[in-house]
């Protein structure tokens, strides 16, 4: 090839890279040799002339005829010689400047090795890298003798990728990163480039369009409504190491599980007008002292993944790594969890692989293409909630998945996750009419692919991450949702008990001269209560959308309302299943929670209220305390009725035995607003019982009618039972008892 020949072809080559469309830019920028020593060619838009510092040497660049932007440095064999030994030995070799401005300099990237190994990206082309989020994104280190970040990013459809950021002026027309072969990922390092640096990927489409990305991997992003990625690099040091060892040790499904489901933007207010949410720093003391006094053992917060629209809550993800900035850096996010651990408290995080937002900035045909979702409508678009669904058969986009939820134990570690949404992923026919969706490979209306993704997910977090917690919000029968994988479950360790929520909402929605007929959904979740590992969740999606509070949806008066609520708390905690309970009806909120304001704290200024709060106080510390109300949760012999049919009188109890039956607690409701005297129920055992709980109690400002003192039981049997003792069951309430040599 003549000389002519060969700047014809480095000419086409830089006009292809100055379109966007040069796949290689290290092949053509950077120092290369050459018989006379060798060239650095530098692409720097807007520049006029660029020169080459290489030790105290300042050699002059010459733009390159017809290639705008372009700057060529002629070095000779010396420098050349000792530009190559500084490049083998990892040091930087050379400083480019702009020869106009000589405080503009910087290293160059494309005489540097890719950051990512054949390796990475052979487990990453193959959609087995579970540590996706250590390759991907953008990482700050030291690379061959530089400090900057390493940038990378799938895109295999892009014609070219450039990174662009504030360290560039985010100017978009240099930066231009290399692919790395038929595998689809990019990569660039950039000099220079630190933490809290913010950056995008300006992607080019095969058919020529063009848009600015969010990084799919970044570790954090801008509050929004801004939408730039931003470099973070981790300075924490982890206290919470006897809670992670303590976890591993223990089975959570035979452990007192209570769960405080909140909303950090909404939970508790700061400022002048009380109109600023709270910090992942101010919430750490204030939330672990709060949920430690009131005894939870759990915190599970509403998805704080980054996402672009508040009123979403959190349920439509745009930044599947990075926790959201609203409330702090993701090292704040560390100290909030850190701090409820030593507090005893574990952390179960909301997370959302069902679907996505169509946001232009984010996953949404991110190369130009359904990289992420399915390109049909009938699989790809979620008709409730206008958004796109993951494509799980994509190997890369199954390995997304996978990592983004081992990325919250390894890198945060919390101690569950509550898959939100499972029914939708589950049915290809979810919310859509006949026609409006594709069968799977059989014929059938099972989303296989998604099937697998949740079972991989659950056996991963279990296998690599003992005693925590996976958690489906699962509507439907589907079978074994919480039943091992090896046995053809999905795996979870729990799953909501939507049927149980419904149902028990139903039956104290009614007055109660109404409830004996409704009396059959109170008493059915116990015919199907050993078919999952329940959790019994009264959670946010029953306190919105014009639903009102637990507290209105009551029947009767204040005082009723009150008492029917107490009653309520204190079922849901005696009933087989581990209960989670929204933030705020803890202490009977009287509005509908709303995500912009803060709960009203104020209320507790009240005594009915402050009540409510020392009853879930109460129920939490004896729960804890009694293995017959945790034990056996998920098993028959841990449960037996004592009386479920007396319908008329709205009287339901029964009976909790420990995992030895050494030690039972009997439950009695009374559901009616008439105090039942004299009413005899059947006991295990003779001897004297004595309450332990009754939501009656002045203590909770009920009208204090009740047994006390002592309960005795005799050899009488009744309710085939071998003894039993008379009892007084207060209006509207619910009582536990316990022998008292048990209690002693």
């Amino acid at each position: 090839m003549s000389p002519s020949e060969q700047t014809k072809v480095d000419l086409d080559a830089m006009l292809l890279l100055a379109r966007a469309t040069y796949s290689d830019p290290h092949a053509l920028l950077g120092f290369h040799r050459n018989p006379q020593g060798g060239t650095v060619l530098a692409y720097r838009p807007q520049v006029h002339s660029v020169s080459c510092l290489i030790g105290d040497e300042l050699l002059p660049g010459t733009p390159v005829a017809g290639a705008e932007g372009f700057h060529l440095i002629d070095l000779d064999a010396r420098h050349a010689d000792l530009v190559e030994r500084l490049l083998a030995g990892g040091e930087q070799a050379y400083t480019l400047m702009d020869a106009d401005a000589p405080d503009d300099r910087w290293a160059d990237p494309y005489c540097l090795s890719p950051t990512l190994g054949p390796t990475d990206i052979h487990l990453l082309a193959e959609g087995r890298d579970r540590y996706l989020y250590r390759h991907l994104g953008a990482h700050f280190r030291r690379h061959q003798g530089v400090d900057g970040t390493a940038f990378a990013v799938w895109a295999p459809n892009a014609a070219g990728v450039r990174v662009v950021g504030d360290f560039s002026g985010w100017e978009a027309d240099w930066l231009p990163m290399r692919n790395l072969g038929a595998s689809g990922f990019w990569e660039l390092f950039v000099p220079g480039v630190g933490p809290g640096s913010l950056y995008k990927f300006w992607l080019f489409h095969a058919d020529g369009g063009s848009a600015y990305k969010a990084d799919p991997c970044a570790q954090a992003m801008e509050q929004p409504p801004r939408t730039a990625s931003r470099v973070v690099q981790t300075q924490f040091t982890w206290r919470d190491q006897a809670w992670i060892h303590d976890r591993g040790d223990a089975n959570p499904l035979e452990r007192p599980v209570s769960v405080y489901e909140a909303h950090l933007g909404s939970w508790r207010h700061r400022g002048d007008e009380g109109d600023q949410p709270l910090t992942y720093l101010e919430l750490a003391d204030q939330m672990a002292d709060y949920c430690s006094d009131m005894g939870f053992t759990h915190v599970e917060l509403m998805p704080i993944a980054e996402h672009p629209f508040g009123g979403s809550w959190g349920y439509q993800v745009s930044g599947y790594f990075a926790p959201t900035s609203r409330y702090g850096s993701p090292d704040d996010l560390r100290h909030l969890i850190d701090r409820l651990h030593q507090r005893r408290i574990g952390v179960i995080l909301d997370w959302v692989p069902g679907h996505f937002p169509r946001d232009d900035f984010a996953l949404s045909r991110f190369d130009g293409t359904a990289l992420y979702e399915h390109l049909d409508p009938r699989l790809g678009l979620h008709p409730d909630w206008d958004t796109a669904i993951f494509n799980y058969g994509r190997r890369e986009v199954r390995n997304f998945l996978v990592a983004n939820a081992l990325y919250w134990f390894d890198e945060f570690h919390v101690d569950g996750l509550r898959v939100d949404a499972v029914a939708s992923m589950l049915y290809l026919d979810y919310s859509r009419k006949e026609g409006e969706w594709l069968p799977n490979r059989f014929g059938g209306r099972e989303n296989l692919e998604a099937i697998d993704l949740l079972r991989e997910v659950n056996t991963l977090v279990y296998r690599e991450h003992p005693g925590t917690l996976m958690v489906a919000e699962e509507s439907t029968s589907w079978p074994g949702v919480s039943r091992p994988t090896y046995s053809g479950g999905l795996g979870f360790g729990l799953k909501w008990n939507m049927g149980w929520m419904h149902d028990t909402l139903d039956y104290f929605g009614n007055d109660p001269i109404y409830r004996r007929y409704h009396h059959n959904t109170l008493t059915f979740s116990l015919m199907y209560a050993w078919s999952e590992n329940f959790l019994l969740p009264l959670s946010h999606d029953e306190v919105v959308h014009g639903k009102g509070s637990l507290l209105s949806r009551m029947p009767g008066d204040d005082w009723q309302k009150f008492a029917n609520l107490r009653a309520l708390l204190a079922y849901q905690w005696a009933h087989p299943g581990k209960q989670l309970l929204f933030m705020g009806q803890e202490w009977g909120q009287r509005s509908e929670w709303d995500a912009d304001q803060q709960l009203d704290w104020f209320l507790l200024e009240q005594p009915f209220h402050k009540g409510v709060q020392q009853l879930v106080r109460d129920l939490n510390r004896i729960y804890r305390q009694e293995s017959a109300l945790y034990e056996r949760d998920f098993t028959p012999d841990g449960f037996r009725w004592i009386d479920a049919s007396n319908a008329d009188a709205n009287v339901i109890a029964f009976l909790r035995y420990s995992g030895d039956g050494m030690r039972h607690l009997a439950c009695l409701c009374n559901l009616s607003p008439v105090p039942r005297h004299g009413y005899r129920i059947g006991l295990p055992s003779p001897g004297p019982y004595r309450e332990v709980v009754n939501t009656d109690s002045t203590y909770y400002q009920g009208s204090n009618q009740g047994n006390l003192g002592e309960i005795r039981a005799e050899g009488s049997a009744w309710h085939g039972l071998p003894s039993s003792a008379l009892v007084t069951l207060p209006p509207l309430a619910t009582v536990w008892i316990a022998p008292v040599a048990q209690l002693d």
